[in-house]
């Protein structure tokens, strides 16, 4: 999440209660996770597997439940509960606006944009020109739509990310990590009826220009999609997924977390992806293989019987 403007460290110390060391009179742009952080950043760590990771990320300044080194130019912000700290900055710089109309007044639509009935859009939304957003659509708070882009019935962009903090100490062992990101969805991309496509955590979930969506595909938070990329129905791909351009996907597909999907790779029907698989090769089965190597496979499992008759006739 970008701050509208940036924002004196002192300033999130106060906010948050922190010990502030470093590069004190520095400010902050953002706040990100880890695996999204940019110079400027703030980012929070709070387990001391992560440490270094997180102190010699991109991040510029790190809250953090301990004193320790710190690594020239950074800054750290200690604090008891760095989870709750970050909860704390998100409230105070994206806090949850209710709605009482249909389309916020602080939304923008382009001119050409047709909007059917029964559309909600929410607060600081932009959409381009020349849309078709068709009834009962919901586009929430802070997303961005291109031009050209149609939205079937019964979508919704830009729900909260299935994210939580874990910590086996408290009574209910796990805490929504609040979503600040966004949803960005580029030029003449097409998604069908009844998707779901979450915003990011505190990134940007994107999906890039010309692709198009069929009925009944949920994207995870943080997941970037490239260009024209085709998706057909009941699709699942989780979050922080890098799928390049021109990957195609056909139905029941689900995609694992935190992996890549190659430039031009298609996946069968029913693949379930685990880890990465390169670009311009055809995948099936799960795990996914190549889908040459999955059919031969499965031709030599359906002569096992016969192959076993054969062998206990000899025994015989």
């Amino acid at each position: 999440m970008r701050f509208d403007e940036p924002v004196a460290l002192t300033v999130i110390a106060d906010l948050i209660g922190a010990e502030l060391y470093g590069s004190t009179t520095a400010a902050a742009t953002g706040i990100n996770e880890l695996h999204k952080v940019e110079t400027g950043d703030l980012a929070f760590v709070d387990h001391p597997k992560y440490y270094s990771a997180c102190l010699h990320s991109a991040a510029s300044y790190i809250i953090i439940n301990t004193k320790t080194d710190i690594p020239e130019g950074k800054a750290i912000l200690v604090v008891s509960d760095p989870f709750e700290a970050y909860l704390t900055i998100v409230r105070k710089y994206r806090p949850f606006e209710p709605s009482d109309t249909m389309i916020s007044p602080s939304a923008s639509i382009g001119e050409g944009t047709v909007i059917m009935p029964g559309v909600f859009i929410g607060h600081h939304t932009v959409i381009g020109k020349n849309c078709w957003i068709h009834p009962s659509v919901t586009i929430l708070d802070h997303c961005i739509i291109g031009d050209d882009v149609v939205i079937q019935s019964g979508t919704i962009i830009g729900s909260d990310a299935f994210y939580y903090n874990k910590k086996t100490n408290r009574d209910i062992h796990y805490k929504r990590m609040e979503s600040c990101g966004r949803v960005i969805i580029e030029n003449a991309v097409e998604i069908g009826a009844n998707c779901t496509i979450d915003r990011g955590v505190t990134h940007d979930t994107r999906i890039g220009a010309g692709t198009k969506f069929d009925n009944l595909i949920h994207i995870g938070h943080d997941t970037v999609i490239g260009k024209n990329c085709l998706f057909a129905a009941q699709v699942v791909v989780a979050g922080c997924v890098n799928i390049e351009d021109e990957v195609t996907v056909w139905g029941q597909v689900a995609i694992n977390k935190t992996l890549t999907v190659g430039k031009k790779a298609v996946l069968l029907g029913k693949t379930g992806v685990v880890s990465g698989v390169e670009g311009g090769k055809t995948y099936w089965g799960t795990p996914a293989i190549e889908a040459g190597q999955a059919k031969r496979e499965l031709i030599w499992m359906k002569r096992i019987p016969a192959l076993w008759e054969k062998v206990m006739g000899k025994k015989d």
